[in-house]
């Protein structure tokens, strides 16, 4: 199995990942853990996309990664409770 192709399941298994424990209540979609799961799994899966010239794939997920890093940066910078 070729490097990105393994990179993209990953990706796909953290995002699913990422919605089971929020659906179990084990994370937070407030907390930074949810947030940073989900921008590892857009960058996994850009990765893929690029090499497979799957552009709107990439293009979705930059769009992830852009809202999970804005929320990451709202949780540390202004949410420090």
């Amino acid at each position: 199995m070729e490097i990105f192709t393994i990179i993209g399941w990953i990706g796909a298994v953290v995002y699913v990942t990422a919605y089971l424990l929020l659906v179990l209540k084990k994370i937070s979609s407030d907390g930074w853990l949810y947030h940073l799961l989900n921008f590892f799994g857009a960058v996994c899966l850009i990765a893929n996309g690029v090499v497979l010239a799957d552009f709107p794939n990439v293009a979705v997920n930059a769009i992830w990664a852009a809202i999970a890093v804005f929320a990451i940066v709202r949780i540390v910078f202004f949410f420090r409770g």
